[in-house]
């Protein structure tokens, strides 16, 4: 069990890194990465996991919000949805933006499957890029 804990602490970090919630998978990420906790892919796989249900949790929480006119902190997003669907939803990732396109991905009902595939390449592709980053860096230094 205790070989499970650091996997499942990077789970909650990604969780809670994809909520409205503070969070740093990043950082909890690549400390694992450079202690060698499980194998590269392993990690990518469970921080994606993770990340991906903390925004659709968003996703859900913008589908109980009433149906009305967005006020002008969510007209750049909703416009971005608007115009590229749930493609947009590939920024997921990103801090403060990413939480608002899944919300308001809910509140426009985009249908469920581009969201979850958008929504969920977006997040793996961000911890990808992040696993390279760092194990090419322990390569350099080495």
């Amino acid at each position: 069990m205790s070989d499970a804990l650091p996997l499942l602490s990077l789970f909650a970090s990604s969780f809670l890194s994809a909520t409205i919630l503070p969070g740093n998978s990043e950082v909890v990420m690549v400390a694992m990465l450079l202690a060698k906790v499980s194998q590269p892919w392993w990690l990518v796989v469970i921080a994606t996991m993770g990340n991906s249900l903390g925004g659709l949790t968003n996703v859900i929480l913008g589908r109980f919000f009433p149906q009305r006119k967005a006020s002008r902190w969510q007209e750049r997003a909703t416009g971005w949805l608007k115009r590229y669907g749930a493609a947009a939803l590939l920024l997921s990732w990103m801090p403060v933006i990413g939480d608002l396109l899944c919300i308001l991905a809910g509140w426009l009902r985009l249908s469920w499957g581009p969201v979850l595939f958008f929504l969920c390449l977006g997040k793996a592709l961000r911890y990808v890029a992040l696993a390279l980053v760092t194990l090419q860096g322990m390569t350099w230094w080495h």
